[in-house]
């Protein structure tokens, strides 16, 4: 079964891992040591869901397990933000024009 990329993404700590593999490869315990509050079998499950959404692809070396990123599935999330990358720079290009604004009254009312 396949798990939606977003609903893999929602989760901070499945984002964190994420963010984690993108410098390089890493154990299953490696991964579960960087989040001590996390419980091994907790750790497992948000691997699984990584996996599962293809996200993460895992290689098995004897009794480890290595997990690296799989980008091609954070292409579906580019698209998804692309379509919302105008609004931003209108919204900053606003937020921009009140600020330039608001310093010039401010320049006025202090001459």
């Amino acid at each position: 079964m396949e798990r939606d990329v977003f609903s893999a993404l929602a989760d901070p700590t499945r984002r964190q891992m994420l963010d984690l593999l993108v410098r390089h490869e890493q154990a299953a315990g490696e991964l579960g040591r960087a989040f001590p509050s996390i419980s091994q079998p907790g750790i497992s499950r948000h691997l699984r869901v990584l996996r599962e959404a293809g996200l993460v692809r895992v290689r098995q070396v004897r009794r480890n397990r290595y997990y690296s990123l799989r980008s091609e599935r954070l292409a579906e999330v580019d698209a998804w933000i692309t379509k919302y990358r105008g609004f931003w720079g209108v919204e900053l290009d606003s937020l921009e024009a009140y600020l330039d604004a608001k310093k010039r009254t401010r320049a006025e009312d202090r001459s």
